[in-house]
């Protein structure tokens, strides 16, 4: 049976960030803790994951992660403000050294015009006040849209560690 792509992805994730002395904090809304599960699933991952927050409702962003008020008013819960502020404030209240944030519409209801089911906001930020951000659309059923959301989150750190040394 093939390795799941989930867990290979995280732990090419865990690899790079030991390698890099780095430990990932994750803060999650419509992943609901999946990408915590599949990066502790990785025999090791105490030395480079310090701790993820599940943060499916408003007031546990705002409360937990500093997600601002205004933020989520002005923006909502689902955008790429929103998963920067995720980010930033999961560094802030943690000791990682690198965070990834995902918040999204995973279906099957809840979704607008303007926010469509499969809509996801991720963001990644580092202790150097660093982030990025980005929006993707997946398709498929709420636990394909949730898989692909937890993929490109493992992907983002990758990227972003591959960046790092490619600057460093």
């Amino acid at each position: 049976m093939p390795a799941d792509p989930l867990y290979t992805l995280g732990a090419l994730a865990g690899s790079r960030l030991k390698e890099r002395g780095e430990r990932l904090v994750s803060a999650e809304s419509c992943t609901g803790g999946w990408v915590a599960q599949v990066v502790t699933s990785v025999a090791g991952s105490s030395e480079w994951f310090e701790r993820g927050f599940v943060t499916y409702s408003n007031e546990a962003k705002r409360e937990l992660i500093g997600v601002r008020a205004e933020t989520l008013a002005h923006y909502g819960a689902v955008s790429e403000e929103t998963a920067r502020e995720m980010a930033l404030g999961a560094l802030a209240a943690s000791r990682g050294t690198l965070s990834l944030a995902v918040t999204g519409i995973a279906g099957p209801s809840g979704g607008t015009p303007a926010k469509p089911v499969g809509m996801v906001c991720f963001a990644w930020a580092d202790r150097s006040g660093a982030v990025r951000s980005e929006t993707r659309h997946f398709t498929g059923n709420r636990e394909k849209v949730r898989r692909q959301s937890v993929l490109r989150a493992l992907q983002g750190v990758v990227e972003w560690l591959d960046g790092a040394a490619a600057r460093v």
